[in-house]
């Protein structure tokens, strides 16, 4: 099996300064992942490299094996869903937000029903009265998970984190645990908190843009 995301000896620097220091890794199909280190180390860099919003100074990234470039990016970007710790809905109702993407000519074609919303929705324990609400009236946690549903919808297969479970209390956590169990999902992402952590099958931490240790389900 090749992987999926593949960092080869990468550095990135910007406005001069060296953010991310020879990073090389590996991400197979299914497989679950978290960055951790203090704030400042790089984690989030990471991210933004494979999405191609940071140069890169040396080295190479690697999507399903095609070296990122201005062309591939997009094709990373389109089997990608990105959620940050506030996502940016984009739209006035909570509807909308999760119809948007299906207004271009990639996903026109596939717009959910209303059946499929309120499903997707309740598997995230979000009421489905939700779908009314103005984008601006939900939650953090409520927009993580909204953000969430948008990418399931859309069917994407790589998830990239950035502190999703930052703003959620313990029972949306685990909702947002058992639809990750997915063996058909693979998650890269960022993350303080430690039960997200030993549910990951590996651990990149990482100091002062460097990758320092790597651990497997919880193995060093």
């Amino acid at each position: 099996m090749l992987p999926i995301i593949r960092f080869d000896h990468v550095s990135v620097s910007v406005y001069e300064k060296t953010i991310l220091s020879d990073i090389s890794f590996s991400l197979f199909p299914g497989q679950k992942a978290v960055l951790c280190g203090k704030s400042g180390s790089g984690k989030s860099s990471v991210l933004r490299a494979l999405l191609g919003l940071h140069p890169i100074t040396s080295g190479t990234v690697y999507f399903q094996e095609q070296p990122l470039s201005s062309s591939s990016v997009q094709a990373i970007r389109s089997h990608t869903a990105y959620i940050g710790q506030e996502p940016m809905l984009g739209a006035e109702t909570v509807r909308e937000a999760l119809l948007l993407p299906f207004q271009f000519k990639t996903h026109r074609g596939h717009r959910p029903t209303e059946a499929q919303l309120i499903e997707v929705l309740l598997r995230l324990q979000l009421p489905s009265d939700i779908l009314s609400r103005e984008s601006n009236r939900v939650s953090g946690g409520e927009k993580q998970r909204i953000a969430l549903a948008r990418g399931l919808l859309l069917g994407k297969k790589l998830y990239l984190l950035d502190e999703v479970t930052s703003a959620l209390d313990a029972q949306s956590k685990q909702v947002v645990f058992d639809v990750f169990s997915d063996p058909n999902l693979t998650v890269l992402s960022v993350a303080h908190d430690p039960e997200w952590l030993e549910l990951c099958d590996i651990i990149f931490e990482l100091e002062a843009g460097r990758l320092t240790q790597v651990k497997r389900n919880g193995n060093t």
